[in-house]
């Protein structure tokens, strides 16, 4: 029997993932570079300040997110690499124990004890350690996480969400740029809050709401900040 469904809904699957991982970057991106410009121009008038203040929380947001995903996903990589080579090790020296642990396996899942011997020797005739991974571990060993493509795509993903703001807040006029920039912000929100709980397929009003209502709250306090800093300077 072919495995192609199974391979076709492993790779939607991880897919998925990184859509709503990208969709999260941004959504940070947008928030946090939001909540940063809006509380320097609350604090002074100077595009160039507002400009650069901007410019380095992005480029800290963004080296800060790649770093986080890059430590992160090196970690689960090395501890996926752990448990394939125990599994390679206990498959050398006690195969028919590792045979009997997989048709019980697929016994717990619901076979008939004959079927699920069946079952459990043909893949491992095919490919025993990809079996067991699957089976025991949830762990393809062809597809392992990597550390690499998970930076690269969260400081993208940062990037291209701070650079609403960014560009919100220096291009209008000075009595524009507060208004424009939180309502593109609030806007951009909303329709992550939309693309995010699609991809996870939730319900769309809550995560609207807790997504936009976040942002407005952080933009808020740090336009306060902001504004009594710069009375007292």
């Amino acid at each position: 029997m072919s495995d192609a469904p199974h391979e076709e809904h492993g790779n939607n699957a991880r897919t998925l993932n990184w859509l709503r991982a990208g969709v999260l970057g941004a959504n940070d991106g947008i928030i946090s570079t939001a909540g940063l410009v809006i509380g320097v121009a609350a604090a002074t008038t100077d595009r160039t300040a507002i400009f650069t203040a901007g410019m380095a929380g992005l480029v800290a947001g963004a080296m800060s997110m790649a770093v986080g995903e890059y430590v992160s996903v090196s970690t689960q990589r090395d501890s996926e690499k752990a448990q394939l080579a125990l599994e390679k090790r206990e498959l050398a020296e006690m195969p028919e124990q590792e045979l009997v642990e997989l048709a019980q396996i697929y016994e717990g899942k619901g076979l008939e004890p004959e079927l699920a011997q069946e079952v459990a020797v043909a893949l491992t005739e095919r490919d025993a350690l990809a079996a067991h991974a699957d089976a025991e571990l949830g762990i393809d060993p062809d597809e392992l996480t990597n550390p690499w493509h998970a930076a690269w795509a969260s400081l993208i993903a940062f990037t291209l969400g701070a650079l609403l703001p960014l560009l919100a807040i220096v291009l209008p006029p000075e009595s524009w740029r507060v208004g424009v920039t939180g309502v593109s912000v609030l806007l951009a929100l909303l329709l992550t809050g939309w693309i995010s709980s699609g991809l996870g397929r939730s319900p769309r009003g809550p995560a609207i709401v807790r997504n936009v209502l976040g942002g407005f709250i952080a933009m808020v306090v740090t336009y306060g900040i902001g504004a009594l800093v710069g009375t007292q300077i």
